[in-house]
């Protein structure tokens, strides 16, 4: 059954135009990426389907009571509600159908364990968490996600794939994390060159099919651009006074030309001259990261050449603290750090400069590093050159920040670093809000770059492409230094696991240790397990109650359809409780014998 068809429909802002006569067709159960370079209208077009953005052209036909759930890329909040009251606020009339446990339960799996904390106190990415939590328990029939896993750490994200995979509804996502998207989508969709392509498959099947289609595409520009050097010749001969015949061959030449404007390979590249590096880079000693008190026990480490380093763990774990200290926003707690003198550094944080200096031209923004770039090559090109590389054409980059996409904000922030030519690069979260061709090409760039790379993200694609080491913020405290990239460090888990429980094991047969050395559930742990068999309770109860209502309204087609996805999710709700109570009794049990 086909919920929304969009013909023919063409959007602009001011005088871009993002899309032109495109056509979407949503359909009952599919699953889509929807992809392309920032800026062209990957958002917007979402908010068309949902009908916050209106259409210059085109028609838009849905569903008859199609009902839509929209994660929005920056969603609004009321500063004065607890994290509860906003799920409840953002579900509005939908809030009546569900428990305050099950509000509770769906924050705790997205990492918010505050629920009476008010939005005002939480972070970013806390806050998207929290939309991204009403927008999964909206009931819906087409599920409408910008981001979602922007500041989620690798267990939360692996818990929204296993859930959105159950989900009956259609989806349609925008994601930069290409793990996320191989293993969730069956179809493709691309907004590049103000058209939008579709391709039936996962991600690497998109890869395939988009090869083959620029190679297409280059034939037939390759073959369009011979026509016009021709038709061009002709037009400056003169002949276009000779007669009707030559008018019509004019108005040929005129649309040939439109056309080749209209084409374009979208490619950003990154071309920047590299700061040379002495054999001091960076020494760490006993070095402790925190506020107050430390958050992590001390590290040590002496960097090498061509260091490539992840930095990974849970959220609220010191990852991006780490950071901040080695880039002198914050001292030590102990110990010390110290750089060598010919380390010239960028850092890529979550919360650029970029976003104070709104008013301000693009061009002036990089312009503030420099008016002219020496490439690596040693040529010598201005500010709006490179800027062109990297997808800012002569409009965008006159235009003030602020009427910038985000994605466009966080690319232009990456350009001002690099142009700057560092030797040592310190990412906090790289990938949130750049598209993949950026992506592509920043992992390009860190291929030939000379320096070292300190890298905190969750992006499980990118640390596998860019990293061959890891610094694991583990539950312990620690930060432990492992070899290799993440799917590297994945697979080792379950041996590391193995072997840490048969050396317990051997170690408890040769000594008797006190009883107050054994491990224990954590306070966290203990308080659910306590909690588990209330909610369990209350869910068994709810099941009764729903399927007594069913059998009251057997008749009723509509009302049985909606009763079947409430019992449906508490279903899932009342298997998913039962299995953290088996768990946490099991790890208890074992605890204690």
């Amino acid at each position: 059954m086909t919920l929304i068809t969009l013909e023919k429909i063409t959007k602009t802002f001011g005088a871009q135009t993002l899309f032109q006569a495109i056509d979407v067709s949503l359909s009952e159960g599919e699953k889509i990426g929807l992809i392309g370079v920032n800026g062209t209208g990957k958002s917007t077009l979402l908010k068309i389907i949902n009908g916050d953005e209106t259409v210059d052209q085109g028609k838009i036909t849905k569903m008859r009571d199609l009902r839509v759930s929209h994660l929005l890329q920056d969603p609004i909040f009321d500063e004065m509600l607890t994290a509860h009251e906003q799920v409840k606020s953002f579900l509005g009339r939908d809030a009546e159908s569900y428990a305050d446990y099950e509000i509770s339960t769906m924050l705790n799996h997205l990492q918010i364990d505050s629920h009476q904390q008010m939005i005002a106190h939480f972070s970013g990415g806390q806050r998207k968490r929290i939309a991204l939590a009403a927008t999964l328990l909206k009931p819906c029939d087409l599920l409408l996600l910008d981001e979602p896993t922007n500041h989620m750490d690798n267990e939360t994200i692996d818990w929204l794939e296993e859930y959105l995979k159950r989900m009956k509804c259609a989806i349609l996502m925008v994601t930069h994390d290409r793990y996320f998207l191989n293993r969730i989508v069956t179809h493709i969709f691309e907004l590049s060159d103000r058209t939008l392509y579709r391709y039936d498959g996962r991600y690497e099947t998109y890869l395939e099919n988009k090869n083959t289609r620029l190679i297409q595409q280059a034939s037939a520009y390759k073959k369009m651009k011979n026509l016009y050097v021709s038709e061009l010749a002709w037009i400056r001969a003169g002949v276009q006074a000779r007669g009707t015949k030559s008018k019509s061959r004019i108005q040929r030449f005129e649309a040939l030309r439109e056309n080749m404007s209209q084409i374009s390979d979208e490619q950003i590249t990154i071309e920047t001259a590299f700061t040379r590096l002495g054999k001091k880079i960076l020494e760490i000693d006993a070095l402790a990261i925190g506020y107050d008190k430390a958050l992590r026990k001390p590290l040590t480490y002496m960097a090498k050449p061509g260091d490539r380093i992840g930095i990974i763990g849970n959220n609220g774990s010191g990852k991006s603290t780490l950071l901040n200290t080695l880039a002198g926003v914050l001292p030590p707690v102990e110990g010390y750090f110290e750089f060598g003198p010919t380390v010239k550094l960028a850092y890529f944080t979550q919360n650029p400069d970029i976003d104070t200096h709104t008013s301000m031209r693009a061009i002036d923004y990089i312009k503030e590093v420099a008016e002219y770039v020496t490439t690596k090559g040693g040529y010598r090109i201005s500010a709006g050159d490179i800027m062109e590389q990297f997808l800012f054409d002569s409009n965008l980059q006159y235009t003030p920040i602020d009427s910038l996409s985000g994605g466009e904000r966080r690319r232009l922030q990456l350009l001002k670093l690099l142009v700057d030519a560092p030797n040592v690069l310190l990412l906090d979260e790289p990938t949130n809000n750049l598209d993949l061709d950026t992506l592509k090409a920043l992992e390009s760039y860190l291929d030939s770059f000379e320096g070292i790379v300190l890298c905190v993200s969750h992006d499980r694609y990118f640390l596998d492409r860019t990293c061959d080491q890891l610094f694991v913020f583990d539950d312990l405290g620690n930060i432990d230094i492992q070899q290799g990239n993440y799917s590297d460090y994945l697979n080792r888990r379950p041996m590391e696991t193995s072997s840490i429980a048969s050396n317990a094991e051997s170690s408890k047969t040769k000594t008797e240790r006190p009883k107050s050395s054994k491990k224990k559930l954590s306070y966290k742990e203990t308080k659910q397990l306590e909690a588990l068999p209330q909610t369990i309770e209350t869910l068994e109860a709810k099941l009764d109650s729903l399927q007594a209502e069913m059998t009251a309204n057997a008749t009723d087609f509509a009302k049985i359809q909606t009763l079947f996805e409430m019992k449906e999710a508490t279903e899932l709700a009342y298997l998913e409780a039962l299995e953290a109570y088996e768990t946490l009794l099991a790890l208890k049990e074992s605890y204690e014998h």
